[in-house]
């Protein structure tokens, strides 16, 4: 495929096709073949496409006023808080918006610095992906190829998943946090057992260190709850999403308890854009659409079916929870990929050479799975 723009960075490998528009979960190219998406705009199109509880907003609230600085107070901007604090694990009190999940994870890293000072040092998970800002790439697994920056804000210690001696030894009296996808999404979709969640709560409450869960990828429903973390009943201290909290739209919540956001002085943090008029209505559009029309017990049915179901063809197995899951396959992915979309089908890869990942929108119906399974089984595997 030809490069895209002479004017752009050169750095996204792009596959040789353009989708002009979308409606549900099917995308149509400018040549007019339609795509059955279970990439989901990288998780992000949680609604799919064109859904007109979306329309209506974009309509609504893009008429009457676009953007306003957080200078002022807005209606929309403190009933998405509302919304997304009431959506959100009990305990998780208060709001910070903001434009994306690298974002979100800079913040909280920076609050857990700021609320434990003197502590130089954060835990990260092998295969964890937090971002590509100054902190959140610090914890981002294999950053180290791309990073570029001199140095990294904090000591960071990288621990195997699911080694709970590992990480009992790695939180200490210097561990500011430990940050941790309950699903890792680009390591696979690999599901974190309840047992190693909760040894990370007890490691953190026994040195005074604060858990942060990256829910950027796995929360907003996509796990089949609103967030992940509820399968465990692990509560963190701080909670961020992005991806698909704003149906498309750039945004992105830190999440934290009172006792952490409450005394924040004016100025202690900031954002230009973040909670925005617009990102704002449709954060809580997407959690009213997600309750009104039951989609979590959707995921939850159909991402059974897909575990179940989708292990044909090169497909030997499945990992993940709910829209977030993994194939692993006897075959590369790539080829897995590119056999998918050259029957209409749309799926991702990760850093697992071995693993096609799903991140459908919570819209997919049962029709769907039945059309992605059918076209695996001609798979060879």
């Amino acid at each position: 495929m030809p490069e895209e723009s002479p004017q752009l960075f050169p750095v996204y490998a792009q596959l040789p096709l353009r989708f002009v528009s979308g409606q549900g979960v099917t995308l149509t190219t400018d040549d007019g073949r339609e795509v059955l998406d279970f990439y989901g705009g990288h998780a992000v199109a949680g609604l799919g496409y064109g859904h007109p509880a979306v329309r209506r907003t974009l309509e609504d609230v893009g008429h009457r006023l676009v953007f306003q600085t957080n200078a002022v107070p807005n209606d929309e901007r403190a009933r998405a808080a509302a919304d997304l604090v009431d959506f959100a694990p009990d305990g998780l009190d208060r709001a910070f918006f903001v434009n994306s999940g690298a974002e979100a994870n800079e913040n909280a890293l920076r609050l857990a610095c700021r609320a434990r000072p003197g502590r130089d040092r954060v835990v990260a998970l092998t295969g964890g992906f937090h971002g590509r800002t100054a902190a959140a790439a610090a914890v981002t697994d294999g950053s180290a190829r791309w990073y570029a920056f001199p140095r990294t804000p904090f000591e960071v210690e990288t621990v195997p998943r699911e080694d709970t001696d590992a990480l009992a030894r790695a939180v200490d009296g210097r561990t500011a946090a430990v940050i941790l996808e309950p699903v890792l999404g680009m390591a696979g979709a690999v599901a974190l057992s309840d047992g190693f969640l909760r040894a990370a709560r007890e490691a953190c409450d026994r040195a005074g260190a604060l858990l942060i869960f990256d829910e950027v990828q796995c929360g907003m429903g996509r796990s089949g709850r609103a967030f992940a973390c509820e399968w465990s009943g692990v509560r963190p201290d701080l909670l961020t999403t992005a991806k698909a909290v704003a149906a498309g739209y750039p945004a992105g919540a830190v999440l934290a308890s009172e006792e952490l956001a409450g005394p924040l002085p004016v100025g202690a943090f900031g954002t230009t854009f973040g909670g925005g008029p617009v990102a704002a209505a449709l954060m809580s559009t997407v959690i009213r659409v997600i309750r009104e029309d039951g989609l979590l017990a959707r995921v939850r049915r159909l991402a059974a079916r897909l575990a179940r179901e989708a292990v044909v063809g090169p497909v030997e197995a499945a990992q993940g929870r709910g829209f977030l899951l993994g194939l692993r396959c006897s075959r590369p992915s790539r080829e897995v990929r590119n056999a998918l979309l050259d029957r209409g089908i749309f799926v991702g890869i990760s850093s697992d050479p071995a693993v096609v990942r799903l991140m459908p929108p919570l819209v997919l119906e049962d029709g769907h799975v039945d059309r992605l399974v059918a076209e695996l089984a001609r798979i060879p595997a």
